[in-house]
């Protein structure tokens, strides 16, 4: 029991004297360029999707083949 109470004191004082916190400000522009990168990663999905085909239904019942799709069945 005493390992333990000694393991959970010196893991406190590392925490609190040897560990180097961010500032806030440090947090907020991580945060603001994680919010970014995930729009960005988002739209390249999203435009993939567009390119190569979306599995949803059209308004006439067809399958959405993307740009490819249309350029393959232009050229049979």
């Amino acid at each position: 029991m005493a390992s333990i109470v000694k393991y959970v004191e010196e893991s406190y004082q590392e925490l609190v004297h040897k560990v180097t916190w961010p500032t806030w400000a440090e947090i907020r522009e991580s945060a603001i360029l994680v919010f970014i990168a995930s729009l960005i990663i988002a739209g390249l999905v999203w435009l993939m999707d567009y390119v190569f085909g979306v599995q949803n239904t059209d308004a006439d019942g067809g399958w959405w083949k993307g740009v490819i799709g249309f350029i393959y069945q232009a050229l049979n």
